[in-house]
């Protein structure tokens, strides 16, 4: 069972990142400034909301047009993720957390996931069905989480298909698309099945997979340390 090593805050991903000092620098500008760590969350949104714009443009547009809507969906994806993990490390760290943070930081997220996996299922080489298969199994891992931790279980952010793998195979994935020559690229046929598509397929079984393995440690736990 993947959990956070800090005891003090068993509920947060362990994020390696986070110890970057790139990473503190920011954090502690932003923690100087008027923006909450609220705000940080719903930024994360904004950038998955022109991620998935990114991805919904590219099948009518010229190559070129398209090799930047690739990267910039890539980029955007990354901004998602700094996003969730400054707004922690914010709140946390630097002590402007709110009553409200924990809502915060957990529906921003789940919108976010939702809306770039569906946007890349009408990107050029998605899948739409693929897309809401994604998406809603995204959804449905941390579901599992979070009602797990509701019943006494340990906050688990284990894989193999979590929002960090999840987010780095559509990076790897815009990367490639916007860095090749579209020569190097497929789409089969009329079904517009191509390397997105692949992507979201992979997405969506580690999801399912995850899913099960997040139950099944679950349950464990909770049959290993009764309540008393």
């Amino acid at each position: 069972m993947k959990i956070n090593p800090d005891k003090s805050n068993e509920d947060r991903r362990d994020v390696p990142a986070r110890e970057f000092k790139g990473s503190k620098v920011l954090a502690h500008r932003l923690a100087q400034t008027n923006i909450s760590a609220n705000m940080i969350s719903v930024f994360g949104v904004i950038a998955a909301i022109l991620a998935s714009l990114a991805f919904l443009a590219t099948p009518e547009t010229t190559e070129l047009t398209r090799r930047i809507l690739w990267i910039s969906a890539g980029l955007f994806i990354g901004l998602r993720l700094l996003c969730n993990m400054l707004d922690g490390m914010v709140a946390v760290e630097w002590g402007k957390s709110s009553p409200v943070g924990a809502l915060y930081n957990e529906i921003p997220d789940r919108l976010s996931d939702f809306i770039i996996l569906l946007g890349a299922g009408y990107s050029l080489g998605g899948n739409v069905n693929l897309g809401f298969l994604a998406a809603f199994t995204a959804v449905f891992t941390a579901y599992v989480r979070v009602a797990a931790k509701s019943v006494g279980a340990p906050s688990d952010f284990g894989g193999p298909m979590a929002k960090p793998q999840r987010m780095a195979i559509l990076i790897l994935c815009t990367a490639y698309l916007g860095f090749t020559p579209e020569s190097w690229h497929f789409v089969w046929g009329e079904s517009n099945f191509g390397l997105i598509s692949v992507a979201l397929g992979l997405i969506t079984l580690g999801s399912i997979v995850t899913a099960f393995l997040r139950i099944r440690r679950a349950a464990y736990y909770l049959n290993t340390h009764p309540v008393q």
